[in-house]
């Protein structure tokens, strides 16, 4: 994009030597805010149920206000910031997310529960966009890798959702007291404080990053923020992204546990699938760095889709195993594109409207998602039944996206 020279300050000495290792940094940010506050919820969904004899409508409906929260935290955040550095509000936003996931183990009843979720949503919106706005201003300084760079961000999602697999059931099966998976939202809180120790350095050390866009800021007040009707294809693509994964990522794990998966199982399964998250980064880069239009968000939904519909077709462990690996090899580096789409197709100036919009459509799929597909699983057919449904939401999203042009270049 010819224009984009003039927004992008020269890179320093320092932000090129220490690139990757600021992306692996600032990839906390994704692990706190999905990885964990979102995504640690399906380990906890089972016992929960059980023990707070829950319906499938009411458990999906604790992913379902989160992603309320997430909406609103999406929405306020370009208000932010105009007022504060990005870094800032990325910070403050991981201490909020974590305060709000330990005090979920606090309260058994279902109102305060869904409070906490929704508040936890507000807090992970403010991290995921702020974060990735940094990681798109970091890969901007290196534009021979910046989609290598934006995969590691999202690729932290990987690191929480791996860490959860294996600390939820470790505490599960030692907690003390009647409700052990009050432990459980605890322990994933001293997580949340530890990573937000991690993202105090990337904050900081991109804060400098921030100036040349502020200075920028009359540009974006002059043409009002980015344009929607030109991202039409894409953010509808993205938004039944947001339908249909969050059926999977909510309820996989008590489809597994239905279909008479050991615990051991799960804990690989989910493991496994975050390891997959991590090593997306890698696998998609190139298409990243090469995709203007809806080319990488169409593929991606498309394989996503095959990927969510294998556990309702078969509980056999192979073809089970294959989907989880699938879905996490695809599913962040979905988010990823609209960031890099984001990026070839707009000048800087214009980059945190345009992240905050895909984000808001993504919350807004959310929303749908998980009580829709709980409320297909009490009726008949059960879970299975409502993957199905995620999967033909992905599908039309690739169709859908697959109509996205690359924009002219910004003067």
């Amino acid at each position: 994009m010819a224009a984009m020279s003039n927004d992008v300050p020269a890179p320093s000495s320092h932000l090129l030597r220490n690139g990757l290792w600021l992306a692996v940094a600032l990839s906390m940010g994704a692990a706190v805010s999905l990885g964990i506050t979102r995504f640690a919820y399906a380990l906890l969904l089972p016992p929960m149920r059980a023990d707070l004899a829950w319906s499938y409508t009411l458990a999906g409906a604790m992913n379902t206000v989160n992603a309320l929260g997430y909406l609103l935290g999406a929405l306020a955040t370009p208000w932010l910031l105009r007022r504060l550095a990005p870094g800032t509000v990325l910070v403050a936003g991981s201490v909020l997310a974590t305060v709000f996931m330990g005090l979920c183990g606090f309260f058994v009843e279902a109102a305060p529960l869904l409070l906490q979720r929704l508040l936890a949503g507000v807090a992970s919106a403010l991290v995921f966009v702020c974060g990735g706005l940094l990681a798109a201003r970091l890969g901007a300084q290196q534009p021979g890798r910046s989609g290598l760079l934006l995969g590691l961000y999202y690729g932290g999602t990987g690191w929480g959702i791996s860490l959860s697999a294996v600390l939820v059931p470790a505490v599960l099966a030692t907690a003390p007291g009647p409700h052990p998976w009050a432990w459980a939202w605890w322990a994933l809180a001293l997580a949340c404080v530890a990573a937000t120790l991690v993202l105090l350095w990337p904050a900081r050390a991109l804060q400098a990053l921030a100036a040349p866009v502020a200075a920028a800021s009359s540009a974006q007040a002059a043409t009002g923020g980015m344009r929607w009707a030109p991202f039409a294809p894409a953010l509808l693509g993205y938004g039944l992204f947001g339908v249909g994964y969050i059926g999977y990522m909510t309820f996989v794990v008590a489809l597994l546990r239905e279909q008479g998966a050991s615990g051991t199982a799960v804990t690989w399964f989910y493991a496994l699938l975050g390891l997959a998250v991590v090593l997306s980064s890698r696998i998609w880069a190139g298409l990243l760095d090469r995709s203007r239009g809806g080319q990488a968000l169409a593929l991606l939904n498309g394989l996503l889709g095959v990927a969510t519909v294998l556990p309702a077709l078969t509980s056999a462990w192979p073809v089970v195993l294959a989907s989880g690996l699938l879905f996490g090899a695809v599913f962040l580096s979905v988010v990823a594109s609209t960031t890099a789409l984001v990026r070839h197709n707009l000048p800087q100036a214009l980059w945190a409207s345009g992240i905050s919009a895909f984000t808001i459509v993504f919350a807004a799929g959310q929303i749908v998602g998980p009580t829709v597909v709980g409320w297909i699983a009490d009726g008949p057919g059960g879970l299975a039944r409502g993957l199905v449904f995620s999967a033909c939401a992905l599908w039309a999203g690739a169709l859908v996206a697959s109509r996205q042009k690359p924009l002219a270049p910004a003067a």
